[in-house]
């Protein structure tokens, strides 16, 4: 089976940032994960929470639904602190990640370029910094042995592709995004993009800036080809798992 893991910062990042992808290959048959660091649980937008853990809990639930509308095979929402990253330890927390690849072994990995996406959020560049370690060391036998066991061991993704974009935020500090060295047209996943997005309740204030941005620039998910088992492609990919077999 193909299978496709996105590895990001915050509950609605999957649907933001990603929505159209998994939904387009859970529906080729693809086997799709998204593995969310934080439960969201700084976040400035609080719905009816009345503290942190109540707030947690609800973008937990918000992140199952908006999960069950992408057709996503396994949701998992991690508990490290929420606009914290930046002050873990990065060895501590690819362990978590490489573990999660190597029981889950996709031949493709989705995450944010270093810089943070369109918003530039600390979190997102950091969930970049881990997945890509994750991605790499994931594979080889002397990172983290004590994890293997009959079901656990080394396992190399084929491909890590960063998320990137053709527009900028007005009113944020600059980012510079990579390059996209693929373009999946998932125009027709739009509407159900969206109904994900609004599945997160507690952020309903950003609802209509989102719609806005994804009615002018939502035809196509962009992404960057960070690393891959392959030679770089001439062109510039349709398909994310271009050049992969399933037995890969």
């Amino acid at each position: 089976m193909l299978r496709m893991m996105c590895i990001t910062a915050h509950p609605d990042d999957e649907a933001g940032n990603f929505g159209g992808c998994l939904q387009l290959y859970a529906g080729r048959g693809v086997e799709t994960s998204v593995i969310c660091l934080t439960p969201g649980q700084a976040a400035t937008h609080r719905g009816s929470a009345r503290n942190d853990l109540e707030l947690a809990d609800l973008r937990r639930q918000e992140f199952a639904a908006a999960c069950a509308i992408l057709k996503v095979k396994h949701g998992i929402v991690l508990d490290y602190p929420d606009g914290q990253l930046h002050r873990l330890e990065a060895y501590k927390v690819a362990c978590e990640l490489v573990l999660k690849i190597r029981e889950l072994r996709p031949q493709v990995v989705l995450t944010f370029g270093p810089e943070g996406g369109v918003t530039g959020h600390t979190d997102h560049s950091m969930a970049s910094i881990f997945a890509t370690l994750a991605f790499h060391w994931a594979g080889r036998s002397n990172r983290y042995p004590d994890q293997f066991s009959e079901r656990i061991r080394p396992h190399q993704a084929r491909k890590l592709y960063y998320a990137t974009a053709d527009f900028t935020l007005p009113g944020r500090p600059p980012v510079i995004p990579a390059a996209a060295t693929a373009m999946v047209e998932v125009r027709q996943y739009l509407e159900t993009k969206l109904e994900a997005f609004n599945a997160h309740t507690t952020q309903s204030p950003l609802f209509q800036m989102f719609e806005s941005r994804m009615r002018q620039y939502g035809a196509q998910e962009r992404f960057h080809l960070a690393a891959s088992m392959n030679p770089a492609p001439d062109r510039v990919e349709t398909d994310l798992f271009a050049g992969i077999e399933e037995h890969d």
